[in-house]
């Protein structure tokens, strides 16, 4: 089930996110207000956009989503084993993501007090 919602997701964002799937909305959205004046710009007329809109939008949160954390989580990965593999590096720094944002902060704090001794050289 998680492979077939993984490439579900995948496919979908890879369609939403072409110039095609752009211009169809564009179309469909021209399509409707040029009925409007046909159906009288009646609430069923505003009713239908309405809901097709707030159906794509909330389908489409979720694999989006899906997709993002997932790239996320990889590119986390592959930053660990460049952490890893460096020589000197802090093994600590390969569970970032599980600090809290206290110890982020003054984490970040010293690679600025860092990049400023650097550039003072």
């Amino acid at each position: 089930m998680q492979d077939t919602f993984r490439n579900i997701a995948d496919r979908t964002a890879a369609i939403i996110g072409s110039p095609w799937t752009f211009m169809a909305s564009v179309v469909v959205t021209a399509l409707w207000l040029v009925l409007g004046p046909v159906f009288r710009f009646s609430d069923t007329w505003q009713l239908t956009m309405n809901t097709l809109a707030s159906q794509a939008t909330f389908l489409v949160a979720f694999l989006l989503q899906n997709t993002q954390n997932r790239d996320t989580r990889a590119l986390q990965l592959k930053l660990d084993e460049l952490i890893r593999s460096t020589t000197g590096a802090r093994d600590h720094l390969v569970r970032l993501e599980g600090m809290s944002d206290n110890e982020l902060d003054r984490l970040q704090e010293e690679f600025e007090a860092l990049k400023r001794q650097r550039s003072a050289r």
